[in-house]
C-alpha cells in the first residue's frame, strides 16, 4: 500500500510538473507568435496548450480511477485512466497534429512577411529550459519503474500511462522547439518565409507519430492486458509449493488499474481434499499471494481437474 502510495505521489509531480511548464511556455509562444507572425512559433504555442489539456485530463482520469469499487463497477474503476490516456492520444492527433499542418500549409501557400526574430529565440531559450526540466523528471520517474529493462521494452509493457504520456509529449515538444529554432533561423538566413511553414508542417508530422503510437499503447491497456510474466511464475509458484496441489492448471491475469491485477487461477487440488479443507486451503493460498504480490487485487481460485483444464490452458 505505501509503494502505491508513494508512487501515486510521484506520477502526480510528473503531471503537475509538465502542466506549469507547458502553460508558462505556452502563453509565451502565442505572444511571439503575435508579435513576430512565425507559423512556427504558433503551432508551438498550440503545441503547448494541447499537452497542458492532455495533462489535465491525465490527472482527471488518476482521480477517476480512484474510486471504490460498487455494485456496476466490481472490479473498481481504475481503467478509466486507460480511457483518458486514450483521449489525450486522440487530442494530439486531432488537435495537434491538425493545427500543425493546416498553419504549416497556410503560411506555406501565403507567406507572411519577416519581423525580427530576437523575441522567437528568447520564448524558444526559455521553453526549451522549461521543457527540459519537465522532460528530466519525466526520464528519472520512467527509469526508476523500468529497472533493468530497455526503454522501449519497457514503454511496451508499461501499465500507468501517465509516466509514458508525459515522457512522449516532453520528447515530441523539444523535438518541436528544435524544429522551430531552425524554421526561423531558416526563414530569416534564406529571406523565405514559408520555411517557416514548412517547419510546422514538421512539427505536425511528429505529432502525428507520436499519436499514433500512444494511441496504441492506449488501446491495448484499455482492451486489458496481462501482468509482467514474473507475477504470473510467482502466483505459480506460490499455489504450486502447497502439497494438496496436484498440478496449476493455468493462470490468467488483466490489469484492471495500473497498480491492481486480478488473476484468475485453475488449479488440481489433491482427490483427498474435503470442501471445508479446501476452503481453508484457498484462503491460506490468497493471504500468501497477497502478502507476495500486493498489486493483486481480486485473486479468483477455481478446483478443476487437470484433463478437464487442458484445453483451456494455453492462455497465461
Amino acid at each position: 500500500m505505501a509503494n502505491s502510495i508513494i508512487a501515486a505521489i510521484r506520477r502526480d509531480i510528473v503531471l503537475y510538473g509538465a502542466l506549469a511548464a507547458n502553460l508558462g511556455i505556452g502563453v509565451a509562444k502565442f505572444v511571439a507568435a503575435g508579435i513576430t507572425g512565425s507559423s512556427s512559433m504558433l503551432t508551438e504555442g498550440v503545441h503547448s496548450c494541447v499537452d497542458s489539456g492532455n495533462q489535465i485530463l491525465l490527472l482527471y482520469g488518476q482521480h477517476r480511477a480512484k474510486r471504490p469499487a460498487d455494485a456496476n463497477h466490481p472490479f473498481g474503476y481504475g481503467r478509466e485512466l486507460y480511457f483518458w490516456a486514450f483521449v489525450v492520444a486522440i487530442l494530439i492527433f486531432a488537435v495537434g497534429a491538425g493545427v500543425s499542418g493546416y498553419e504549416g500549409y497556410r503560411h506555406v501557400v501565403a507567406p507572411e512577411p519577416l519581423s525580427d526574430p530576437t523575441i522567437n529565440y528568447i520564448v524558444l531559450a526559455i521553453a526549451a529550459a522549461l521543457e527540459g526540466t519537465s522532460w528530466g523528471l519525466a526520464i528519472k520517474e520512467f527509469g526508476h519503474k523500468k529497472g533493468d529493462a530497455g526503454w522501449w521494452d519497457a514503454i511496451r509493457d508499461s501499465k500507468d500511462p501517465a509516466g509514458f504520456i508525459v515522457l512522449f509529449e516532453d520528447s515530441a515538444a523539444l523535438a518541436g522547439l528544435a524544429i522551430a529554432a531552425i524554421g526561423v533561423w531558416a526563414s530569416h538566413a534564406f529571406a523565405d518565409p514559408r520555411i517557416d511553414g514548412v517547419a510546422s508542417i514538421l512539427i505536425g508530422v511528429i505529432l502525428a507519430g507520436v499519436a499514433i503510437l500512444l494511441a496504441r499503447e492506449a488501446k491495448g491497456l484499455l482492451i486489458g492486458e496481462r501482468a509482467e510474466p514474473e507475477v504470473v511464475e510467482t502466483v505459480r509458484a506460490i499455489v504450486a509449493a502447497h502439497p494438496d496441489i496436484c498440478s496449476v492448471n493455468h493462470i490468467r491475469t488483466i490489469h484492471t488499474a495500473p497498480d491492481s491485477i486480478f488473476v484468475a487461477i485453475s488449479a488440481d487440488f489433491a482427490d483427498g481434499v474435503s470442501m471445508g479443507d479446501g476452503e481453508t486451503l484457498i484462503d491460506e493460498i490468497e493471504r500468501e499471494l497477497h502478502a507476495a504480490v500486493p498489486q493483486l487485487s481480486s485473486i479468483y481460485i477455481r478446483p478443476e481437474k487437470r484433463e478437464d483444464a487442458a484445453g483451456s490452458s494455453a492462455a497465461r
